[in-house]
């Protein structure tokens, strides 16, 4: 197996694995979405709401906001020393209150917590006009994306596909660049990588002016990966818990089998 890194910033991802097999990259997929522990809004309790909004319409708009949180800090509320009951380790009170004429927004909630706060502030909750009012206390806590979407840590993609690998001649990178605008079009250290060689018109291109370059196109075992953080871990985080978690279940598996006379 080799993995090679395409672009990353804090949010976004792109890798190429190569030796893998589809079962492989559909198990990956699905831990990077559903088996890392992200921090939501579980609880909501409502002191007043005079909005146009029911409470349980409120309440679900609060658990789909991502939530900052460092992963060392909190347990898992079924595996912490209260058994359960709710402390802070576990979970994490937040507050509101606004009265109209206003847009209530993401970054009105209020925490004690340092390390918490909504991702982005500009995600609007609900609109209250002239004298409407708005109070609560909610508790958020960890969970993963299997149980409810709220806990979803990441958006994935993948493709089985072919690649081109190519190191220009003259080291001009740019005219490959420009082909296409549809991120399949990549520089890698000195190498330029295009992964749109099978259903891309633009990338096909590439054939015409790739004279004297070094050309290697690769079609076996190849799956392009894209994964977009929708928690508040940075998306490296995701990937390595992704796989922390894969390496657990798997040692459980084998404990369990060895059990087995």
């Amino acid at each position: 197996m080799q993995i090679q890194v395409l672009k990353k910033n804090d949010f976004e991802i792109s890798f190429i694995v190569r030796g893998i097999t589809p079962g492989f990259a559909n198990m990956l997929r699905r831990a990077m979405m559903v088996e890392v522990p992200t921090l939501a809004i579980e609880w909501v309790d409502f002191i007043k709401n005079d909005s146009a909004l029911q409470d349980e319409i409120l309440a679900n708009r609060l658990g789909q906001i991502p939530l900052t949180f460092d992963k060392k800090a909190y347990n898992l509320i079924d595996e912490c020393s209260c058994k359960g009951k709710g402390c802070s380790r576990c979970q994490v009170k937040l507050f509101l209150s606004k009265k109209g004429p206003c847009m209530v927004y993401s970054g009105d909630l209020k925490t004690r917590a340092k390390d918490v706060k909504p991702v982005f502030e500009n995600i609007p909750i609900v609109e209250l006009f002239e004298n409407e009012e708005l109070e609560f206390e909610a508790i958020a806590q960890l969970g993963f994306g299997k149980e409810h979407a709220k806990w979803q840590a990441s958006v994935v993609g993948y493709k089985n596909c072919k690649i081109a690998t190519i190191i220009p001649k003259d080291k001009d990178y740019e005219k490959y660049l420009n082909l296409c605008k549809r991120n399949h079009v990549f520089k890698v250290d000195e190498k330029i990588i295009i992964t749109g060689i099978e259903d891309c018109p633009l990338c096909q291109k590439y054939k015409e002016i790739s004279k004297g370059d070094e050309v290697k196109v690769e079609n076996e075992n190849i799956f392009v990966f894209n994964v977009e953080s929708v928690c508040g871990l940075k998306v490296e985080e995701v990937v390595i818990e992704a796989i922390e978690q894969l390496k657990n279940r798997l040692n459980e598996f084998i404990r369990q089998v060895k059990k087995i006379k």
